[in-house]
């Protein structure tokens, strides 16, 4: 139904989606999850046709976004994050509205259909301004759907809405899932958890999971992570540690005094029956090693979410001696002219930049300076009787001098 591929988005130098490629089937309720400022809407926004893509392609029910944009867009319904509402308008009147610029056939028969599917018919009559968030998402939602569309686009649809109104809107896109395909993106792992039948995860602009709820749950839940300190050899934990079927991942590392930290990763899967600790233990006193503390932690969906979406460290820039190439650009030229003048105040304060004044002469060199010729008369003062202009002056500002532009 949808198929994403390759996309990317650049303001400037700044990538905000970098080769983000996805599809979803007919049918599904889809999550797109990720942190704040990592995608989520410029995507949205890009397969509903309302922001260009700098490079990629979008096909939505077989229908190129970029090249037949009109058969794509009628088959999206979108609710981005503010939902579009005219505030003066009532409720039936906007649905209307809308229906018409959409070319609905029956227009008000989908507007009844509309409000009867998000519980808007007893709130037909009321102004949008006079409605709570929760039902201004509705109206949202209704418009979203009125031309019934087969892919349906809700970004953030539960944000800022109090409890009661989030699990009224999560039922609401449950009952959307069964006539519509749904994409519906949130930063909120449990909203995902409670409607979505696929999760496609997104971080700094890329794709860094996608499976179904089910899929992620078992390829990471169930995993525990067992933290141990005891006294010995590192070398004699690593074979321990790869003796036991369970561990599928290690870190062990020796500490002074000969004490040896390690951090196991272990899948319960493999063995349900059997404590991973229980294990450890007797393999520890079989080589007489003391355990000397032993925590176990269970890696739960949320904590992975955590984990994939995490801010990267910052790359270190790499060091080059090399000389910079040369620049003719008007900005590599003036930050070179501006650096050369800071250079040269700070060796010599007193001597002046290329192009500007000489500064003034003290007072003794200005006494020495010959007389004016006596052919050079000073100018006369302007005379006391001298006729006065009307009008204020230009050179004097305040805030009297303000004249309206419409003679307000």
């Amino acid at each position: 139904m949808i198929e994403v591929r390759n996309l990317v988005k650049r303001y400037g130098d700044f990538e905000a989606v970098r080769g983000v490629s996805f599809s979803v089937k007919e049918g599904v309720i889809c999550g797109f999850l990720g942190p704040n400022g990592t995608g989520k809407s410029t995507t949205m926004n890009i397969i509903a046709g309302t922001l260009a893509a700098t490079e990629g392609e979008v096909t939505v029910n077989g229908c190129d976004i970029y090249e037949d944009p009109i058969g794509a867009k009628s088959s999206i319904g979108y609710l981005p994050e503010q939902p579009p509402l005219y505030p003066d308008m009532t409720v039936e009147e906007y649905l209307a509205f809308v229906g018409g610029a959409r070319g609905v056939a029956d227009l008000w028969g989908a507007v009844d259909r509309v409000m009867e599917k998000t519980g808007l018919t007893d709130y037909a009559d009321r102004l949008i301004k006079n409605l709570s968030k929760g039902y201004k998402q509705r109206v949202g939602i209704a418009q979203a759907i009125i031309a019934d569309p087969k892919v349906v686009i809700l970004d953030e649809p539960t944000v800022g809405l109090d409890p009661r109104q989030i699990i009224e809107i999560r039922s609401l896109i449950r009952e959307l899932g069964r006539d519509h395909t749904v994409i519906l993106s949130s930063h909120i792992l449990g909203e995902i958890s409670e409607v979505c039948d696929e999760v496609i995860i997104i971080a700094h602009g890329e794709i860094v999971a996608q499976d179904t709820l089910e899929n992620l749950t078992n390829r990471y839940e169930g995993r525990t992570i067992v933290d141990l300190t005891a006294r010995g050899s590192a070398d004699t934990v690593r074979r321990i540690a790869d003796s036991i079927p369970q561990i599928l991942d290690r870190e062990i590392e020796q500490k002074p005094g000969g004490m040896v930290r390690a951090r196991l990763s272990t899948d319960r899967s493999t063995d349900q029956e059997n404590d991973i600790r229980e294990t450890l233990f007797f393999r520890f006193a079989d080589v007489r090693m003391p355990i000397l503390s032993m925590s176990c932690e269970e890696t739960t969906l949320e904590k992975v979410f955590l984990e994939l979406t995490a801010d990267r460290p910052a790359p270190a820039a790499p060091e080059d001696d090399t000389p910079p190439a040369d620049d003719d650009s008007p900005e590599a030229i003036f930050a070179a002219q501006a650096m050369a003048n800071v250079q040269r105040n700070a060796a010599s304060p007193d001597v002046p930049a290329p192009g500007e004044p000489a500064p003034d002469e003290p007072d003794s060199e200005k006494n020495d300076s010959p007389a004016p010729s006596p052919k050079e008369s000073p100018a006369p003062e302007p005379s006391a009787e001298a006729p006065k202009k009307t009008g204020k002056s230009r050179d004097k500002q305040s805030d009297d001098d303000y004249t309206p532009l419409f003679g307000g």
